[in-house]
């Protein structure tokens, strides 16, 4: 639940985008990156590389908006935002700090923290997460740029990527821990 969480500017962005207008939201996502980072110091959480990346992106494609006044469609803000937040996480990832690992941590004892395998795990559920990205980036490149594919592609796609890796992320911890017999 935690990953989702912090995902949430990014759904209230889409919600609002589709609803409203582009500008509308990237405020929204940038008012969700504001209140999840605030809940989170106010609980004496460490704030997590996704919760700062989703402020810096959002921060900064609002600020652009309102300056540069650009004439986003649908698809080309949708790539914008999705290629942010794939960039997050491959930063995260090349940096050795897959993005999931402080979520991950808020749900297993700290003894395991350290273990090979449970950092592993990690990079291995952040790189399906970036490859689910990857797939809402092609997606919306081909709504943007190829006339032939309709919106609704991109939409599917997207739905289906983004599942997967929600899939993926609880199927993957559970399939290692009946094999590590815990």
């Amino acid at each position: 639940m935690g990953i989702l969480l912090g995902l949430a500017p990014f759904i209230a962005f889409f919600a609002l985008m589709r609803l409203v207008s582009p500008l509308a939201g990237l405020a929204a996502g940038l008012v969700a990156s504001l209140l999840l980072g605030v809940r989170m110091w106010w609980r004496g959480e460490t704030i997590k590389i996704l919760e700062i990346g989703s402020l810096i992106l959002f921060a900064g494609l609002t600020l652009y908006t309102l300056v540069a006044a650009p004439a986003w469609s649908v698809a080309s803000v949708r790539l914008v935002v999705d290629a942010g937040l794939l960039a997050i996480v491959l930063v995260s990832l090349a940096i050795g700090r897959p993005f999931t690992l402080p979520y991950a941590r808020e749900r297993v004892p700290k003894e395991f923290w350290a273990v090979p395998r449970f950092l592993h795990a990690n990079r291995v559920i952040t790189s399906v997460w970036a490859a689910a990205f990857a797939v809402l980036v092609a997606a919306d490149a081909a709504a943007e740029y190829l006339p032939a594919v309709p919106l609704t592609v991109d939409v599917v796609a997207s739905i289906l990527a983004f599942a997967g890796a929600v899939a993926f992320t609880s199927w993957y911890p559970a399939k290692l821990r009946r094999a590590a017999g815990l």
